[in-house]
């Protein structure tokens, strides 16, 4: 599998840093990856912020949705991307004018260019990757 040239450490180093973190696309069905991984990062402790436009001021996995990264009342660690490649870089570039200190685009999800656009704004860009993964590969979860 193809990843971003971070490697564990970097990866280590991020999920242990970060608190906050908006998913991007999440989704209000259980069937879906995106909702896992929101009930995940709950459970592993981290103030998760679920965006999504048609959903926002409902809940998922117990947080409120938001329509929009820049709706959020409170500084954004991490933005985790559930978007296509294809709308990838919009959100990259939601989480830059935020301020975010890392993108962390999903399994899946490429864009180079939004990368290099967040690492020449001081942000770490992580792609093709997933956090609820990541964390137990590297013996983080809880």
């Amino acid at each position: 599998m193809t990843h971003d040239g971070n490697d564990d450490e970097t990866i280590r180093t991020i999920l242990t840093s970060v608190k906050t973190i908006a998913v991007v696309g999440a989704s209000a069905n259980p069937a879906r990856a995106s909702h896992h991984v929101t009930e995940f990062l709950v459970e592993q402790g981290f103030r998760v912020f679920p965006i999504n436009p048609g959903l926002a001021g409902k809940e998922i996995a117990g947080q409120t949705v938001w329509g929009d990264l820049a709706s959020v009342p409170e500084p954004i660690d991490m933005v985790d991307v559930f978007r296509n490649s294809d709308a990838a870089g919009a959100v990259i570039d939601e989480a830059i004018a935020i301020g975010a200190k890392v993108v962390w685009l999903q399994l899946g999800v490429f864009d180079a260019a939004g990368a290099e656009r967040a690492r020449a704004a001081g942000m770490r860009a992580v792609m093709n990757r997933c956090p609820a993964i990541e964390m137990p590969r590297l013996g983080l979860a809880r």
